[in-house]
Parts: structure tokens; C-alpha cells; sequence
């Protein structure tokens, strides 16, 4: 199968990163969690924002946290979902599609933070390349990947089209949302102009903002709420 075709300008060797931190908490400011459906994830809160990675999967997610009754912080990703909720004393719940009502994790161990190194000019393009191929594999076509970024936007826009391969790989195999995905053609990222996803004429647009780091990035959920339009609801 053929590979996207990938646009990148100034690549360079650096990027920045954001995290959350969590004091007063008895959480770990970085751990794995497993939770009680065998769910595992890691959960880092070294930062000014709370990062998360379910195992298996390549994209961080970033959390926003809100006060909840008895003191508990409720942590949602930017699609306004509830992904965790901690107690003042440190007990986890996961929540996920699979388990709504929420699953209780326990720490299972250490783990590193989740901020993400600096890739090479050449790494990025094969990352790049990698992501389109995954999508295209799933849709069983071409998926073409364009990144038009300026130099210092590199690693939010690798998380980007990271977070898009996934929204992809995930509606391509759902029933529901599958007739959805097929519209997309075309995945272009840009740090130019105000950030947003938009689907239009089949080209899945996506404008970060690279000096919020991470958190300037739509999360897959975010890009599926788009592409899936009113097929999420019925």
C-alpha cells in the first residue's frame, strides 16, 4: 500500500512539552495503574497539567481538573468526557467507554513521566510516514498526511497526527461511524491561525497551537466528535 505524502517545513530538534502538577494528593506524581477490568494506563501529574497514556496506545492524553463534592478532582480530556476521578486520599477511578459507570484502578508500579523527547528532522518524517500508514491500513486506502508547520512546532504536531491516526484506526472500526470516517481523504495539520478541526470536502484540517505544548493539540476524542457528527448520537 502507498503512504501519505508529507509536507513539512523546518523541522527542527526541539519542542516543547506541558504536564500537570498535583499537590496535596497522596497520588504518585508518576505511575501505572491497572484498573478493575484490566485496563492499564499511566497517570503523570508531575506538571501543570495531568498527563495520561493508556498502555497499548501511542497518544498522551491531557487532562483538565475540576473540584468535585467530598474533595474529590474529577479529570476530563477536551472533549468534556470524564476520563478519572481521584479522592483526597489517592483512590483511582477509570472511566471509558467499556466501563461508563466507572472501574476502580489500583498502582501497580513506577513509571516515566510522559512528556515526550525531541525527535530528528528525519525521525519526525518517518513518524509522520508510519501514522498515515496505520490510518491507511484501516480504511484500506490512502490516507494522505500534509503538515505545514513552522520551526518549533514539530513535537505538537507529531502528537497531532498521532491523535488523528488514532480517531481513524478507532471509526474505522466501528459500525456506527465507519460510513462517517470514509468522508476523510486528507489529514492536514498547520500552526497557522486560530486552533481548530474542521472536515470539509474531505480534508480534515487541524490547527494547533504549538506554544500551549501538548495541551495547544486536539485529543482523538475531540477529532471523532467532529468526524462523526450525528451519527454519535443516535
Amino acid at each position: 500500500m502507498a503512504v501519505a505524502a508529507i509536507a513539512v517545513i523546518g523541522v527542527s530538534l526541539t519542542a516543547p512539552a506541558v504536564s500537570h502538577a498535583q499537590s496535596g494528593r497522596s497520588v504518585p506524581p508518576t505511575a501505572r495503574y491497572v484498573s478493575s477490568n484490566g485496563q492499564g494506563f499511566i497517570l503523570d501529574t508531575s506538571g501543570s497539567r495531568a498527563l495520561m497514556r493508556f498502555e497499548r496506545s501511542t497518544e498522551v492524553w491531557v487532562l483538565r481538573a475540576t473540584p468535585a463534592p467530598r474533595g474529590d478532582i474529577i479529570y476530563r480530556n477536551d472533549n468534556g468526557d470524564q476520563v478519572l476521578r481521584v479522592t483526597p486520599n489517592g483512590a483511582v477511578t477509570l472511566y471509558t467507554t467499556t466501563a461508563p459507570q466507572g472501574s476502580p484502578a489500583s498502582r501497580v508500579g513506577d513509571a516515566q513521566g510522559l512528556a515526550n523527547a525531541a525527535m530528528t528532522g528525519a525521525q519526525l518524517v518517518d513518524y509522520f510516514m508510519r501514522q498515515s500508514y496505520r490510518a491507511s491500513q484501516a480504511m484500506g486506502r490512502l490516507i494522505v498526511i500534509d503538515v505545514d508547520i513552522q520551526p518549533g512546532s514539530e513535537q505538537v504536531a507529531a502528537d497531532t497526527v498521532s491523535a488523528a491516526s488514532d480517531a481513524i484506526v478507532r471509526m474505522a472500526r466501528s459500525s456506527n461511524l465507519r460510513s462517517q470516517v470514509e468522508r476523510v481523504r486528507r489529514v492536514v495539520v498547520s500552526d497557522q491561525g486560530r486552533p481548530s478541526v474542521t472536515l470539509v470536502q474531505g480534508t480534515l484540517r487541524i490547527v494547533i497551537d504549538a506554544d500551549a505544548g501538548i495541551a495547544g493539540r486536539p485529543s482523538s476524542a475531540r477529532i471523532v466528535r467532529v468526524v462523526g457528527g450525528e451519527a454519535l448520537n443516535r
